[in-house]
This record gives C-alpha cells, sequence and structure tokens, in this order.
C-alpha cells in the first residue's frame, strides 16, 4: 500500500451539514481562519496533530486490511 504526497494544493469538494459549517464559520468570524477553506485546512491539522496515535492505529488496521484482502486474492489465482 502506498500514499502520494504531494506539494500542490489542490481544491477539495466537501459536503457539510448546516452544523458543520457552522463550526467552520465560527473559526472564520473568530478570526482563526480567514474562510471557510482555511477552516477546514486547519481542522485538518488539527485532528492530525491531536489524533496522531489514533490515526496511526487506523492506518495500521487498513494496512492489516489490505494485506488480507491481497492474501485472499492470491488464494482465489491459485
Amino acid at each position: 500500500m502506498g500514499y502520494t504526497f504531494t506539494h500542490v494544493t489542490a481544491p477539495a469538494m466537501t459536503q457539510l451539514r448546516m452544523g458543520e459549517r457552522r463550526v467552520l464559520d465560527t473559526l472564520a468570524n473568530s478570526g482563526v481562519a480567514t474562510s471557510r477553506s482555511e477552516a477546514l485546512t486547519w481542522c485538518v491539522k488539527f485532528v492530525k496533530d491531536i489524533e496522531s496515535d489514533w490515526l496511526g492505529n487506523l492506518r495500521d488496521a487498513f494496512e492489516s486490511v489490505e494485506n488480507v484482502r491481497n492474501d485472499g486474492q492470491s488464494i482465489t489465482k491459485s
């Protein structure tokens, strides 16, 4: 399993509910961010920093699932 990392900033489409937009608007209106887009970036960085152990465990679990899938595919190809 590989991850592709880039230095390029690219727009991302999201579908947010009213409560989620209120969070972004609060961050923007309070000056933490200058826009909803920047507020969303701030949220992603916040989660990455605060939940690094949890995200690491999630990545490990996903890798285990990928390994099991790959093993299953090799069995069916035999």
